[in-house]
């Protein structure tokens, strides 16, 4: 049996299978994530090397699909009402981070790291700072492994928690895009709780990774780097632009719904190629004391943001 698995036709069969299914309706993203971890960990994922520009491209793409879904006037409520929210909440854990960071002893970089993904986009925000602070390899693996095990967690936490605490559609959209780390995570749970609560978490969580553009200036500053370029989250506008489609042309009406539909299950296999590139290696790589800052500045920001919220 063991010989049987270590065949890589046989292994790359049934990741496309597992694939293929994550895109119907029977699965919730949640499902999606667990069958890709779980591939990783008892066959292992035979498209690693390869996956992780997709991943970025797949998840691009959905995002912009899931604007057909929305309305210009939607958008803009969703988006003022997190306004307040989203500055406090990323000073909160960029200030809280660092403080951290002194206190665990942690490498600066790799501190700077966990707190600009924990406070705006997760791997996106890890993306854009790390060609300024320019960290090691080892950190920047260390950094995303932490950000991606945290997204998978609240991938299943939040809706629970959602529910048990009867968050109306609006609250809970609003805490997923405050309070999960990366889009993908964000839109996965939003999306089992509900169609309502998709629209304003989408919103809010692009919204809120348009700050990677402040936080990278300033840390050119921080770390006396004023050659580097910008990552700009460029895609966020072709979100924009379909939201605009969708408002002032009604022949979109006629299969924006499709779209969305298609774009939900684009992001399901999105968090099944995300969830086979975990591995149990992976996991036993994160140290204790980098785990322990994500953690802190983690909760800090959920409970924080939930009190708000429900307040």
């Amino acid at each position: 049996m063991k010989d049987f698995f270590q065949n890589e036709t046989i292994r790359k069969t049934i990741f496309i299978i597992l694939a293929l299914v994550c895109l119907t309706p029977w699965v919730s993203s949640p499902i999606a994530l667990a069958l890709g971890f779980g591939l990783a960990v008892l066959i292992g994922n035979p498209f690693e090397k390869h996956l992780h520009q997709y991943i970025h491209l797949l998840l691009q793409i959905s995002i912009v699909g899931l604007g057909f879904g929305l309305k210009l006037n939607e958008a803009l409520e969703a988006g003022k009402t997190g306004f307040f929210l989203t500055v406090v909440s990323i000073l909160t854990v960029m200030i809280l981070g660092y403080i951290l960071g002194k206190v665990f002893k942690l490498e600066r970089k790799l501190s700077y790291l966990i707190s600009a993904g924990t406070a705006i986009c997760g791997g996106s925000a890890i993306a854009a700072v790390s060609p300024i602070i320019k960290p090691s390899t080892k950190e920047i693996s260390l950094g995303l492994a932490i950000i991606f095990t945290l997204n998978s967690v609240a991938l299943f936490v939040y809706p629970a928690i959602g529910h048990l605490l009867h968050l109306s559609q609006e609250q809970f959209g609003l805490w997923c895009a405050v309070g999960i780390h990366d889009t993908s995570s964000v839109v996965g749970a939003a999306g089992k709780y509900g169609n309502e609560a998709l629209k304003i978490a989408t919103t809010v969580k692009l919204a809120r990774a348009l700050w990677i553009i402040p936080v990278s200036v300033i840390t050119m500053f921080i770390f006396k780097n004023k050659e580097s370029k910008i990552k700009i989250p460029w895609f966020i506008g072709w979100f924009i632009l379909a939201i605009l489609l969708n408002t002032y042309f009604s022949v979109f009406d006629y299969f924006s719904t499709s779209v969305t539909t298609v774009a939900k299950y684009g992001l399901n296999l999105t968090l099944f190629f995300i969830g086979s590139t975990l591995s149990i290696q992976t996991l036993r790589s994160i140290g204790s004391k980098p785990l322990a800052v994500a953690v802190i500045l983690w909760i800090t920001i959920s409970v924080g943001s939930l009190l708000y919220i429900i307040s």
